[in-house]
């Protein structure tokens, strides 16, 4: 997915202009639910800007970065050792639907499993198996946080993400800006309470789904 980001590059590490953007307010979404404690698995990290970010204002909680792409990968671990935090931890390569969030073993209690901007550049079944293995991984007291563009009683909350949509799909049938309540019925089958939900800026919104 790496021709989605318009990123520069330099050496390894990636820049996304959107991270930018939108880390503080994921941030402050996020950070209310966190706890005093545990490890933040980060589903599809891409450039690992978020983590870069967000670990180190989060020195009690490990932050796992993941994704499948070899550059994105790279790119992480380059941001990594920009850092220099020891909570941030090395991008491990994750597929939601091969791989268990703790195999191998997490340096401490799962706490959260974030995806930022996933679901609508993936096929359904992505959202399926994650929503499915996010509710057997988290113990109660944990939640799943998604945050990207959705539609809400199957419309479109702005015209923008309708041009988005179509474009998604003119790069892949797959791909495509997901409804809400599709989303949400799909966490209470795997045992997840009801969203927080927030607006988000540019017609994005926070959804935090606590276990």
């Amino acid at each position: 997915m790496a021709g989605l980001y318009d990123a520069n590059h330099q050496g390894e590490r990636l820049y996304a202009a959107a991270t930018t953007r939108n880390r503080d307010v994921i941030f402050d979404a996020l950070s209310p639910h966190l706890g005093q404690s545990g490890t933040l698995f980060e589903v599809a990290s891409g450039t690992g800007e978020h983590a870069a970010h967000m670990a180190p204002m989060l020195p009690n909680h490990h932050w796992q970065p993941s994704d499948i792409d070899s550059g994105h990968l790279a790119s992480i671990n380059a941001w990594r050792t920009q850092v220099g935090t020891d909570n941030f931890l090395p991008a491990r390569r994750f597929n939601v639907l091969e791989h268990d969030f703790h195999n191998p073993a997490l340096p401490a209690p799962l706490r959260a499993i974030l995806a930022i901007n996933l679901i609508h550049i993936a096929p359904w079944i992505v959202a399926e198996t994650l929503i499915s293995k996010a509710g057997a991984a988290l113990k109660k007291g944990g939640f799943l946080f998604m945050y990207g563009p959705y539609k809400r009683d199957g419309a479109h909350t702005a015209p923008s993400n309708e041009h988005f949509d179509a474009s998604l799909k003119s790069r892949n049938e797959n791909w495509g800006v997901r409804d809400m309540e599709a989303v949400v019925s799909l966490a209470e089958k795997a045992g997840f309470g009801s969203p927080k939900i927030t607006a988000m800026p540019a017609n994005n919104f926070a959804l935090v789904f606590p276990k």
